[in-house]
This record gives structure tokens, C-alpha cells and sequence, in this order.
């Protein structure tokens, strides 16, 4: 039976300017889950920086999006989750055997549920509250911070005791990545490291790899030492896994032109029953419809060249990019036009632990599977009831990670999902043969 090989001692203090952005943050003891949730504050307020040049004149007002969280709102509820879970909650020390809704103290501050509690604010609600000011907001995340990390100084050790610290730190990073594409969707200037650092990289392009069958240990095993582990991925099961050919690195624009050019967004045969109702709405809109991936400006059937903006910025991609802003939809007809398909996650997963020295490169661009979100057998919702249950059948499987994910978030086992018609993630694909 195939095994992982993605496993090491736990980080300590003295490695930790190395780990504390590094998958090993999720065995992580409390000195370096101290630096790391400092870390992780550090980066949410540099984010929304970015937010303050362009907004604070205009209070932080913004079109409501599908998918985009009023920026001020976000900004407090990072603090507020922190809190619930670790300041209010007298069961932390349980673990994932913490009740969904144990008894809570109350908050620092006295208005947070009404303000932050997104399992009580459908989405359209959020963009009518009178939220607290900046200032507040910045105030309330710096006091529950320094209330989290007196906590954790005084907590044990094991799995359970540091489970919520791990996952607030994890779920901040989250947040993070949510600033960062909610600031491509609203078209919001970066500064130039931020800009740097946020550009999809050049692939070198490799044939894709032949994987041998195997019997694969899908999902996490729980248990003590086993460390963090979101509840949609546990429990760990064996899958059969016929051979199969994947992409060694996701689709690039030069291969997206391709389909363009080809008629592929005017062929309903290349399209999912679903995607091409989709599509069809988006056509009844303002314009000329949907005629390549979101942000993109020209797409040249002849020359190639694609023009995407980029924080407000028309950038001209390489070729070579990966392909970036696509729908499930647009995904999966880019591979019925190819003769391909997505991969299943399990493939996926087989390849990303199994043929890293072969070529098989991830974390360019969130990659849509193949694979509806499901429970893995066995599955028990963690405490935070809200996270994976509540998507299970309707949303898509996203593997691997973005240039915007920080590294301890990037883990082979780690599962997104989102509905299929979202595009403001920084997602892509790669392809498997029929």
C-alpha cells in the first residue's frame, strides 16, 4: 500500500524562522505557534493596508460582490473567530471534542456577535451593518491577539490543547488570501512588493506523467501526535487508484488560447449541461458575454496575447503563465474541447506526494478537481460545525494553493471548495487523459 512521505518532527523555537511558514505549523508546539499567530496578524494588517490607501476616504464602501465580504467587516471578524474559539471558549483545552456551541464568556467587546458572527449574517446582510470604525476594528484584533497568545503560554502541549490555535491560525490565513483576491476583484493598487510577490510565475512546461495504479491512504489519520487536521479531511481510507496520465504543471494561457480561438465559449458541446446555462447568463447581461477567464480584457485569437488585469493594472501574461480566473465550468469545457478531464482529488493527491521528483509542480494556482465536495467515510463535523458540512454536494473541490496561500497553508492534504461558478479565487486546472 502507497504511503506519504509528508512527515516530520514537529517545529521547535529554534527552527522557527524557517517554520512558521511551513506545513509544519500544523504540529507546532506554542512557541512557534506564538510567532506564527503573530505572523499571521502582522500579514492581515498589511493586506488591509492596502485597503486603507484606496478606501479609508470613502469609509471602506464598496459594490457588494458575490463571494467579496465588505473589507471593514473582514477585518473584525478575523478577531472575532479568534475569540469565540480560544478568549470565549472554556473548552478549548477539548479540542475537536469541544461542543459545537459550549458556554462562552463574553466578549471585549459587547457588540461583536451582532457585528461578526457570520453563522447569524447571511451575506447580503453584511453590506448594511454600521460597523465600528477602523481605528476600533484595529483595536479589537490587537486585544484578542494579545488575549490568545496569554492563553497559549499557559495551555499543554498536546493535539488537543493547541487545536484551536492551530486552527485560528490557519483560518487567518484564510482571511488573508480572501483580502488578497477581494482586492483583484475590486481593482485595488498594490504596493510594489505586494504587486511582485502576487505575479503569477513562468512555468517551465514538462509532458505529463504516467502515475502506476496504487492503493492510496486518501484524507488524515487522527490520533495523538498526529497534529492539526480540518475536519474535512479526516477520516483516512484506502482508495484504489488505477494508473493514470496528469499535467505536470497546471494550464498555462498559451494552451487556453487554444479553446478561444477554437470556438469554445460558442460550442455547447464542449460545455456541461450546467455550465452552459451559465454561460448563457452571462451572455443575457450587459455586453458581449463571457468570452474568456474573469479580469481578462483581450484574449487574441491570432497573436495569442492576453491582456488581464492584475489589481487594477492591464498586464500583458506570458505564455507560459498559468491560466488563472476560471469557472469550474470553464475549466471542464477547456478539457472536454482537449480529449481530457479534471482530476480526480485522489489523483491529484497520489501525484502531488508521489511524483514531486518527476516534475509535478502545485501551489501556482488553486487547481478545480474533477470531484464534487463530499464527506470523506467516517466523517464527523469538527466544533466548527459552519466550515465543511454546509457545502458538502453542491461546491467543487480546489487542491494545491496560490501564489497568495501562505506555505503552512499549502499541504497535500489540504481540501477547498467552492461553488462552481466562482472565479474571483485564484484558481486554475490541470487536465488527466481519458
Amino acid at each position: 500500500m502507497a504511503t506519504e512521505p509528508f512527515s516530520s518532527p514537529s517545529p521547535s523555537a529554534a527552527d522557527s524562522p524557517k517554520l512558521i511558514d511551513s506545513p509544519l505549523m500544523r504540529r507546532a508546539g506554542r512557541d512557534v505557534l506564538s510567532l506564527a499567530l503573530m505572523d499571521a496578524r502582522n500579514h492581515t494588517l498589511h493586506l488591509f493596508g492596502q485597503y486603507q490607501k484606496a478606501l479609508e476616504s470613502v469609509n471602506f464602501a464598496v459594490p457588494p460582490l458575490p463571494g467579496l465580504n465588505p473589507p471593514l467587516w473582514l477585518l473584525g471578524h478575523v478577531g472575532w473567530f479568534q475569540e469565540r474559539w480560544i478568549g470565549r471558549n472554556l473548552q478549548r483545552a477539548l479540542g475537536a471534542r469541544c461542543e459545537p456551541a459550549p458556554v462562552r464568556l463574553a466578549s471585549l467587546e459587547p457588540n461583536a456577535d451582532r457585528w461578526w458572527d457570520a453563522g447569524q449574517l447571511p451575506h447580503s446582510q453584511r453590506w448594511t451593518l454600521q460597523l465600528p470604525d477602523m481605528g476600533h476594528c484595529r483595536s479589537y484584533l490587537l486585544e484578542t491577539l494579545e488575549t490568545t497568545l496569554e492563553l497559549l503560554e499557559k495551555a499543554d502541549g498536546d493535539d488537543d490543547a493547541l487545536y484551536f490555535y492551530r486552527l485560528c491560525l490557519f483560518y487567518e490565513d484564510l482571511q488573508g488570501e480572501a483580502l488578497t483576491h477581494g482586492a483583484q476583484a475590486l481593482g485595488l493598487a498594490l504596493d510594489k512588493p505586494l504587486q511582485a510577490a502576487f505575479t503569477p510565475p513562468p512555468l517551465v512546461l514538462r509532458e505529463p506523467l504516467l502515475i502506476p495504479a496504487t492503493t492510496w491512504q486518501l484524507g488524515s489519520a487522527p490520533g495523538a501526535g498526529a497534529g492539526f487536521a480540518f475536519d474535512n479531511e479526516l477520516q483516512a481510507h484506502a482508495v484504489r487508484v488505477p494508473e493514470f496520465e496528469i499535467d505536470a504543471q497546471v494550464v498555462t494561457w498559451a494552451q487556453y488560447v487554444e479553446f478561444v480561438g477554437d470556438g469554445g465559449y460558442d460550442q455547447e458541446a464542449f460545455w456541461h449541461p450546467d455550465g452552459w446555462r451559465w454561460l448563457q447568463a452571462q451572455a443575457a447581461g450587459e455586453g458581449e458575454g463571457r468570452r474568456g477567464p474573469r479580469h481578462v480584457e483581450q484574449i487574441g485569437m491570432g497573436s495569442g496575447a492576453v491582456i488581464q488585469s492584475r489589481f487594477g493594472q492591464p498586464m500583458r501574461m506570458q505564455a507560459n503563465q498559468p491560466a488563472m480566473h476560471m469557472t469550474w465550468w470553464e475549466a471542464d469545457a477547456w478539457c472536454r474541447w482537449a480529449g481530457r478531464r479534471l482530476p480526480a482529488e485522489v489523483e491529484w493527491e497520489v501525484a502531488a506526494h508521489t511524483a514531486a521528483r518527476r516534475g509535478f509542480r502545485w501551489g501556482d494556482a488553486w487547481e478545480w478537481m474533477g470531484t464534487t465536495f463530499r464527506a470523506y467515510p467516517g466523517f464527523a463535523p469538527s466544533p466548527w460545525q459552519d466550515y465543511s458540512q454546509p457545502c458538502f454536494g453542491t461546491h467543487k473541490v480546489l487542491r494545491g494553493g496560490s501564489f497568495a496561500t501562505r506555505a503552512r497553508l499549502r499541504h497535500p492534504k489540504f481540501r477547498g471548495f467552492y461553488l462552481p461558478e466562482r472565479d474571483d479565487v485564484f484558481c486554475g486546472f490541470r487536465s488527466c487523459s481519458l
